[in-house]
């Protein structure tokens, strides 16, 4: 059996503001699915919402994994069943070393079961792999001594991300635009690495503006996002429209949610609207 994530009618609010208005999604394990859409729209909202973030309030819906609602599960026990998310903005841990984060959470994953204390990745195997991954994502040994993200460059975080994800090898990942504040050849990077370590192994969610970071990961679906729902989808075709065009054709098909949309933008944005 494929695994599944499903979204169904999901409403979301933060801080009493309406930003999910009934987003219905389906992705399989192997696919690849862009989200896109204006700024204001609720992608990465949906991304944090799928990841459980406290400050995200559902209203209304579901989100299945393999047929079970996992609202009710806490973050971690999301990412142990198999739910990945590389944050727009990843946050600090000084004083907590790469490699310490990396073997404690590939564990966790890799034994969802186990309990604080229990025995982690024998150190000689982890460190194999580690190595092995970092090698292939073309980052040097030192990478993995460094604390989390603490003085990182905006393209260190974001490759800090993509390690997760080849440590963790989840079934599903929500990438909230790995492409911002990086350049031209970072981005190539970020594109070919996710293609060598996502493929058939896991269903991607690429959350992005532009188009290289899909330039090694053409999508199956593109999701076009506007005023808090997906209003088109389609192929690879409907992304290349929206990288050349922009979004004026979407904003003109679908005014009631182009009005939802500006609303957004006149209120003061919650962080993690876009």
């Amino acid at each position: 059996m494929t695994d599944t994530l499903k979204i169904i009618d999901l409403h979301v609010a933060v801080e009493g503001t309406p930003i999910l208005r009934g987003v219905n999604l389906e992705m399989k394990r192997g696919e690849t699915h862009a989200l896109m859409g204006p700024n204001g729209s609720g992608k990465s909202t949906l991304g944090l919402a799928i990841m459980g973030h406290p400050g995200y309030e559902v209203s209304q819906g579901r989100i299945e994994l393999n047929g079970e609602n996992i609202l009710e599960m806490a973050p971690d026990e999301r990412a142990r069943a198999g739910i990945f998310l590389a944050f727009q903005r990843p946050v600090a841990i000084p004083g907590v070393k790469m490699a310490d984060f990396l073997r404690h959470a590939a564990t966790n994953v890799r034994n969802p079961d186990r309990k604080e204390g229990e025995d982690l990745i024998p150190m000689r195997e982890f460190r194999q792999e580690v190595r092995s991954r970092m090698s292939q994502l073309r980052m040097d040994d030192q990478f993995a001594r460094r604390y989390v993200n603490d003085g990182f460059s905006g393209g260190e975080m974001k490759r800090a991300e993509i390690l997760q994800l080849a440590m963790l090898q989840p079934k599903f990942a929500v990438l909230d635009e790995t492409d911002s504040g990086l350049d031209a050849d970072a981005v190539r990077l970020a594109s070919q690495s996710i293609a060598e370590i996502g493929g058939a192994e896991m269903g991607l969610l690429i959350i992005t503006h532009h188009d290289k970071l899909l330039e090694h990961n053409p999508p199956d679906f593109t999701h076009v996002m506007l005023g808090g729902r997906i209003v088109e989808t389609g192929g690879i075709e409907l992304a290349n429209e929206l990288h050349t065009q922009g979004y004026d054709r979407i904003r003109a098909s679908h005014p009631d949610a182009e009005a939802d949309n500006k609303a957004m933008l006149d209120k003061e944005e919650p962080q993690g609207v876009s």
